[in-house]
């Protein structure tokens, strides 16, 4: 029985040294280049008002790219938005850009707020790029450089940087060690899906598989954005790196009503893969490790080396990655792994979800797997 249990936890440690090597790896991946640097609209929608909005919606105006435009989407003139989007819109004059307001019929309404950017687009290369996301001047650059041969869609998860609390340090290390890494590990194996921070696409491409509303196939985008993908016989690709995405002051219930948002997500997206789930994260490998040591009547030292080893690569893919690591950040990845299955559980509840005050129901249809 000790070898069973001891076997069981070896094979699920290697997986997670594995997808820390494999993420390792994509940050060497070389750029194909194959679309050169085509004209890009860099369409961003806007709701409410975030700590971190002047800046992060001013890098939409100091990229290093040749030929863009900015096409800012808010659901109403009288959001808090708008006038922050007018005035950076004013500021740099030499850029492209455009505050659009309203909403279409679209029953997600992300994608209400979009449609009209869709529509409005000048190029036939759109970047959806989320208002909390701080782009660097090469973004654009990085982007168009990341389309290859056989890719659909490219796409990229956040990083989170600049955590203030335990919140915050708990959202890092959700986003960066866990989410970050699970995709970058994924893209490298040839199997990557879309995170909704980034989605840049051929317009004519998307508009053949039904356009933006055909993303409403499910509650959130990026999953019918790697669905639609993969159904042209596409790849989604993704960049070296991720992007930063400013985190600040977190509540912690603030943390878990997020992630049992994405929870849901995944739930409803990929229903299959998500019955797996509970193998991610720590608790259940350590828990087999403590059960083995018992059994055999081994001393402590073997399941301190598990976690010092399981921990340990994620600090290393921290530390490589130049992503938050400071002591709270380290304690809050055994903090998150304790909430894994209390979330996967919960996520069990109910399948409807809430998007900056907007209820939000699952599809009626049945997704795929």
């Amino acid at each position: 029985m000790a070898l069973g249990l001891g076997l069981a936890a070896l094979g699920l440690l290697l997986a997670h040294l594995a997808t820390v090597g494999l993420g390792l790896a994509q940050f060497r991946r070389g750029l194909p280049h194959r679309i050169g640097q085509p004209a890009v609209t860099l369409l961003r929608p806007v709701c409410g008002s975030d700590p971190f909005d002047e800046e992060t919606l001013r890098s939409s105006f100091t990229q290093d790219y040749p030929h863009y435009e900015v096409i800012f989407c808010a659901p109403d003139e009288a959001d808090p938005s708008v006038a922050l989007c007018r005035r950076l819109v004013a500021q740099y004059p030499q850029v492209p850009a455009q505050v659009l307001t309203g909403l279409d019929g679209l029953a997600n309404p992300k994608l209400a707020n979009l449609a009209k950017g869709w529509r409005a687009a000048s190029h036939d290369w759109v970047c959806m790029t989320d208002s909390n996301l701080l782009l660097p001047p090469d973004y654009l650059a990085t982007v168009t450089g990341s389309w290859g041969e056989t890719t659909g869609l490219v796409s990229c998860p956040p990083v989170g940087v600049r955590p203030v609390g335990l919140g915050g340090h708990l959202e890092c290390a959700f986003l960066n060690g866990n989410q970050a890494r699970l995709q970058l590990a994924a893209a490298r194996l040839g199997i990557g899906f879309a995170q909704g921070k980034t989605l840049f696409w051929s317009k004519p491409m998307l508009d053949a598989a039904g356009g933006i509303a055909a993303l409403g196939r499910h509650l959130a985008e990026d999953v019918t954005a790697t669905q639609i993908t993969r159904e042209q016989g596409l790849r989604v690709s993704l960049p070296p790196r991720p992007w930063a995405q400013p985190i600040g002051r977190r509540t912690l219930r603030s943390v878990w009503d997020r992630q049992l948002r994405w929870s849901r997500v995944r739930r409803d997206g990929f229903p299959l893969l998500f019955l797996l789930e509970p193998l991610n994260g720590a608790l259940l490998p350590v828990g087999l490790a403590i059960a083995a040591t018992f059994v055999a009547g081994a001393g402590p030292v073997w399941l301190l080396a598990y976690l010092a080893l399981w921990y340990g690569a994620e600090i290393t893919l921290c530390r490589l990655a130049r992503w938050p690591l400071g002591l709270r950040d380290v304690l809050a990845m055994p903090l998150r792994d304790a909430l894994l299955p209390a979330l996967w559980l919960a996520t069990f509840l109910r399948r409807d979800i809430e998007w900056r005050g907007n209820a939000m129901a699952a599809p009626t249809s049945e997704p795929t797997s």
